[in-house]
C-alpha cells in the first residue's frame, strides 16, 4: 500500500512539474503584463518557477517518507502515516474545491491518502 501511495505521489510531482512548465508557466511568462518585482520581471519569473517546482520536490520527499514508514516500529509508523494521510486528504480538498473538481490531482491525492490510512489501520 505504501509503495503504491509513494508511486502516486511521485507521479503527481512529476506531472506537476512537466505539465505545469509546458502548459502554464511558459504561457504565463509570455504575458506582457507580468509584474516587475525588484526592478524587473526576471525576479518574478524565477520566483514563480522555483515556487512551482518546489511542490514537486516536496511531493518526492513525501514519497520517500512513505517508503521509509514500513521500517518503523508500529506505533511510530502508524502515527506518522495517519498524519500523512490527513495531509493528503486536506491537500486533495484544495484542487477539488478551488477548481470544482476539474483539476484531477484530488483523485490521486485522495487515493494515496486512502492507501496510507489503510496501511496505518491494518
Amino acid at each position: 500500500m505504501l509503495l503504491a501511495a509513494a508511486a502516486l505521489i511521485f507521479l503527481v510531482g512529476l506531472a506537476h512539474s512537466v505539465l505545469g512548465e509546458r502548459y502554464i508557466l511558459v504561457r504565463l511568462f509570455r504575458r506582457p503584463d507580468l509584474p516587475a518585482l525588484f526592478g524587473g520581471t526576471w525576479f518574478t519569473v524565477r520566483t514563480l518557477r522555483f515556487a512551482w517546482h518546489l511542490t514537486t520536490v516536496i511531493a518526492w520527499g513525501l514519497a520517500v517518507v512513505l517508503l521509509q514508514l514500513d521500517g518503523l516500529p508500529d506505533a511510530a509508523g502508524r502515527g506518522i502515516a495517519i498524519t500523512l494521510a490527513i495531509t493528503l486528504f486536506l491537500s486533495g480538498l484544495l484542487p477539488l474545491l478551488f477548481t470544482r473538481g476539474r483539476h484531477l490531482a484530488w483523485v490521486v491525492l485522495f487515493a494515496a491518502g486512502v492507501l496510507v490510512l489503510s496501511w496505518a489501520l491494518r
